[in-house]
């Protein structure tokens, strides 16, 4: 198995034990006398058969990415830090420059005037080269994602 099909089925496990959490809390309590629509139990053992898939994928994902060679010298999982890493920073610099382009209007001269305190054009053209640079390398741990097995 490819370590993308493995991201996809982490994905899809995710998303099962999600609805089964719904699930359960819809059957959690019912009016004395009353039958849940579903078992509860049930539930609980398919979130349970779930739980134990989910950690041996994810630990195999883990163990794949740690020694899986990205190049220049990184792993999968340092290229992943990051990626992780340029897209914090790009969330950080792009509220400050919607925070310094948000100049509020002035209605009279005896209203404060806002002024920003960096230089938005600056701060813009840093946030494009941080776009490119997380696009560049999403895009190639992308693609090795479907070049590397999966490690049991």
């Amino acid at each position: 198995m490819k370590l993308a099909e493995a991201l996809i089925l982490r994905a899809d496990s995710q998303t099962k034990v999600s609805q089964l959490r719904q699930r359960l809390v819809k059957v959690a309590k019912v009016q004395e006398g009353e039958e849940p629509p579903e078992n509860p139990q049930d539930l609980l053992n398919q979130l349970d058969e779930i739980f134990s898939q989910l950690e041996i994928l994810i630990q195999c994902i883990n163990r794949t990415n740690s020694q899986a060679d990205f190049g220049d010298g990184l792993t999968l999982a340092d290229a992943l830090a990051k990626r992780d890493v340029l897209s914090m920073r790009y969330q950080a610099l792009n509220k400050l420059v919607d925070s310094a382009s948000d100049l509020q209007d002035r209605y009279s001269r005896t209203e404060i005037k806002m002024c920003s305190t960096v230089n938005v054009v600056k701060m813009q053209k840093k946030l494009d080269r941080l776009a490119k640079q997380y696009r560049e390398l999403d895009t190639k741990i992308q693609s090795m994602n479907w070049q590397v097995d999966l490690l049991e």
